[in-house]
């Protein structure tokens, strides 16, 4: 959310849903299918590789008990490697499993705490465990909190994703190690104001409360359009423009013109001949859901 670098996440209206089947036959092969709307790439079928299946198995660790053989059939409309939060909900989704499938409950504590042990940081987990704003933080024992807050229904999100793929890791890896001082009161004083403009919906100030100093200067180089993105003047209808997590996808938030701010940001990648989607989105105030048959 701008200056809210690893502190803020917020929940949209896009959906992993994940149905695990117990598998009664011992020679049953522990897979999963999956497929992707809106253009999503496919989840790796091997235990090894899915995400899932990794955090089913991180889960099982840290309380000491030993999975059931299952079979996991997945529905994914989050873009992989985009800045939208598909790992967060991977990770969440196997942590809830991992529970389930054990016949446990599923303790919001404990399932942020092993999530942020496996993301690296709390807010995208926590904003998919528990829907709407979250501002989040890790403790220096490892344990992690996290307040949550209703999205005013006003405001939209307009997101923009050029097609490129970008990992955390490679987008992480280009940060400086250190900033001066000045730049960490700047985000600091803008993280706080985000908070509270949206509190007292005072949307006027979210313009200035999603300026950054922190890191999306340094991922310009690895998004051609990003700085065009984020150098676009304010016009009507448009609250605010950040870059979304660790990128390239990047969001406005809007109370109108959404299909022209769209097209204005997409504009920005297109000169870079990449081809961005656009989709105007809600934010979900509701998390982590599940049943049990």
């Amino acid at each position: 959310m701008g200056a809210g670098f690893d502190c803020l996440g917020l929940a949209l209206e896009m959906f992993l849903s994940v149905r695990a089947t117990l598998l009664s036959k011992p020679e049953g092969r522990t897979l999963a299918r999956s497929r992707g709307v809106r253009g999503t790439s496919e989840l790796p079928r091997s235990p090894d590789q899915n995400l899932i299946f990794r955090a089913m198995h991180h889960t099982a660790e840290r309380e000491g008990f030993e999975l059931p053989r299952v079979r996991l059939a997945v529905r994914n409309e989050i873009p992989v490697a985009s800045g939208l939060g598909s790992s967060a909900a991977a990770t969440v989704a196997g942590i809830a499993l991992g529970f389930a499938v054990s016949n446990r409950s599923v303790p919001k504590e404990t399932a942020l705490r092993y999530a942020t042990e496996m993301e690296g940081h709390p807010d995208n987990v926590a904003a998919a465990l528990l829907g709407g704003l979250v501002v989040t933080f890790t403790r220096s024992d490892g344990t992690v909190a996290a307040v949550r807050k209703d999205w005013p229904k006003v405001v939209r999100l307009v997101v923009v994703t050029p097609n490129v793929k970008l990992e955390t890791k490679k987008s992480r890896a280009v940060l400086p190690a250190s900033v001066s001082r000045a730049d960490a009161v700047f985000n600091l004083q803008r993280s706080a104001l985000f908070v509270a403009a949206l509190e007292d919906r005072r949307y006027d100030l979210l313009w200035d409360a999603m300026q950054d100093r922190i890191h999306q200067a340094a991922r310009q180089p690895l998004i051609p359009g990003l700085g065009e993105v984020l150098a676009l003047p304010r016009t009507r209808g448009v609250l605010g423009i950040a870059l979304s997590g660790a990128g390239p996808s990047v969001i406005a938030l809007a109370t109108g013109r959404y299909e022209e701010i769209g097209k204005a940001m997409a504009r920005c990648f297109e000169r870079h001949n990449l081809t961005p989607t656009i989709q105007v989105l809600e934010a979900a105030q509701e998390g982590l859901t599940s049943t049990q048959k």
